[in-house]
């Protein structure tokens, strides 16, 4: 399998990280949507990181399917989301909250970066960063006292997402989202990056 994307991508370092804790191997292109948007067409016509291309040549795209795909090729009770529904709907309930804060977060950079200063709308601006801070908030209820993984003892998609979402904020928008408010996420973003599937895939 091939995943194609840079992983300064929340939701392409998710896939990396999650695909590593599987153990299902890949190779890795670093192709931007941006900088490389001609060569990434020729991948995917729709140019949408993360991209994973499978080994029988199929292609799949968005972090979500993707990882469901992950899902099914390791086979029941292996994979990173919980089998009890009491415990599912919790890890769903993480997820959702963490790929919120990816997309607000993506939503002020582009805004910060891409549109020029005097046609900025601070009135959405003003909208989307009390998105993120909520979702931020009601993460930090659930992280405030962890110690190891969020649910069971294994490590599972919620706890890599919720970690991959937080460092990406930091890296983009730590001025909006500042740690001391948040030190529960803090402190598990600090034990999240030290395990070894996340060293070895540093957000770039």
């Amino acid at each position: 399998m091939q995943l194609i994307g840079m992983l300064d991508s929340p939701y392409v370092r998710r896939v990396a990280i999650s695909l590593k804790v599987l153990g299902l191997p890949f190779d890795h292109e670093a192709v931007s949507v941006f900088r490389h948007f001609d060569r990434f067409a020729a991948i995917n016509p729709v140019v949408k990181a993360p991209t994973l291309v499978c080994d029988d040549g199929g292609v799949l795209m968005d972090s979500t399917l993707i990882l469901d795909y992950a899902e099914a090729l390791v086979g029941p009770g292996k994979g990173l989301m919980p089998s009890d529904i009491g415990s599912l709907q919790h890890a769903l309930s993480l997820i959702g909250l963490a790929l919120a804060a990816c997309d607000k977060s993506v939503q002020i950079e582009y805004e910060r970066k891409l549109r020029p200063e005097e046609k900025q709308y601070q009135p959405w601006l003003d909208r989307v960063t009390g998105q993120l801070r909520a979702a931020y908030g009601q993460l930090e209820k659930t992280v405030r006292d962890a110690k190891g993984p969020l649910i069971g003892e294994a490590l599972s998609q919620a706890d890599i997402s919720v970690a991959v979402a937080w460092r990406f904020t930091q890296h983009v928008v730590p001025d909006v989202i500042v740690p001391e408010t948040y030190p529960g996420l803090a402190a598990f973003s600090e034990l999240m990056e030290a395990k070894p599937e996340f060293v070895s895939t540093p957000l770039e």
